[in-house]
């Protein structure tokens, strides 16, 4: 991600699908938007990306606390409108970058109990289910669920093989 995608990034966070999934809902303003950026594209331990297919964004990735051999924690959304199948080549692609160009031993991620979707991808992509947070989030006066999974980089490299022998 690069300072010129701020504003198309801003608008697929502040999208009324996403903003419900996420666990600070409020929309965010241009400039809140702008220090987030500033802050962290200086984080070397972070990695901001957007991912394209036929200069299309499917999307954004997170990953957070990135080193060699590192335990990262992502993050994604999807643009919208949400083409078929793009959540699965928006994962598919980051964790590609994230065991092949980042070397990371394992990518974690959460998931709201209410978004059927990020879990549904997340088992999709081959995460385990690591445990669940229970009523760990409130929104709107209720307490919800925080769903934690993991991918190990030697399973994500496995399944990688068996597909390419296939």
């Amino acid at each position: 991600m690069v300072k010129s995608d701020l504003l198309r990034v801003l608008v697929c966070r502040n999208h009324p699908f996403v903003r419900r999934f996420m666990l600070t809902q409020q929309e965010i303003a241009l400039n809140e938007h702008q220090q987030w950026f500033e802050r962290n594209s200086q984080d070397f331990t972070r990695r901001l990306l957007i991912v394209e297919e036929g200069g299309m964004m499917l999307g954004f990735v997170q990953f957070k606390d990135v080193a060699p051999g590192a335990t990262s924690n992502w993050g994604f959304y999807a643009a919208h409108p949400v083409r078929k199948g793009a959540g699965k080549k928006l994962g598919s692609t980051a964790l590609r970058f994230a065991f092949q160009v980042l070397n990371l031993h394992k990518v974690c991620g959460q998931a709201l109990d209410i978004n059927e979707a990020s879990i549904r991808l997340h088992r999709q992509l081959d995460f385990h289910q690591e445990g669940v947070l229970r009523q760990q989030h409130q929104i709107d006066g209720f307490y919800h669920d925080l769903v934690c999974f993991g991918l190990l980089q030697d399973e994500w490299r496995l399944k990688n093989r068996k597909e390419q022998d296939e």
